[in-house]
């Protein structure tokens, strides 16, 4: 072990071979002096392996391109978090509610609205939001809020008292908001038949008229 100790730092002893005399340097620095002693073989072990060690990069990262630099690697991971994000998203829809939804507006997301509004809820609304057993979606007025919270609230829950089943076993969280959105787009379209006015007006007050049979009808805004 002695042995290996001296060879891996092979230094030269002072006060053995050579006195201390003999092995000072004539440089001198505020009484300091240095020693002639070889480098070390522990620190030309660490440089030469630091050389290896940069071929194999050069090899592996320039020549080969084996390897990712930090740029592509950067732009691979981004673009693997954002496919697990959006699957995790895609998994987890009912995340959203009535307090973190927010208005949609790209066309992919009122196209996927107007599919369920023409499946469910056209039947009380008609087709164009109109409105029959349920209130015209085009106006204005709203029983329930016409905000995109207060309509996907009105969604999800429904409002039992006027017949409107509660849709939140039947859609994601993610299809409400998307269903919320589209009714919400139709706020100031043309209907061909439209139903009188119902409810509030959004930051006013009551029509001047109400339809008689609000009580009874199906109330989705």
């Amino acid at each position: 072990m002695a042995l290996f100790d001296f060879r891996f730092n092979k230094t030269q002893p002072v006060k053995t071979e050579k006195s201390e005399e003999e092995l000072e340097l004539d440089e001198d620095y505020d009484g300091i002096k240095e020693l002639d002693n070889p480098t070390p073989p522990w620190f030309n072990f660490i440089f030469y392996t630091t050389i290896v060690v940069g071929i194999l990069y050069i090899l592996n990262y320039h020549v080969f391109k084996s390897g990712q630099l930090q740029d592509e690697e950067y732009i691979t991971e981004v673009a693997e978090s954002k496919a697990e994000v959006a699957a995790y998203l895609a998994k987890a829809g009912n995340l959203i509610d009535e307090n973190s939804v927010t208005l949609l507006t790209d066309k992919t997301a009122l196209s996927n609205g107007e599919k369920m509004y023409q499946e469910k809820c056209a039947v009380c609304h008609v087709n164009d939001g109109g409105g029959a057993v349920g209130p015209n979606l085009t106006d204005a007025y709203w029983i329930h809020g016409g905000d995109v919270k207060s309509i996907f609230k009105t969604i999800k829950y429904g409002v039992a008292a006027k017949g409107m089943i509660a849709w939140q076993n039947t859609f994601t969280g993610k299809q409400i908001e998307e269903l919320a959105s589209y009714v919400k787009s139709l706020q100031g379209t043309t209907p061909a038949k439209p139903k009188e006015a119902q409810g509030v007006l959004e930051g006013g007050a009551a029509p001047a008229t109400t339809d008689s049979s609000a009580t009874a009808a199906t109330a989705m805004n």
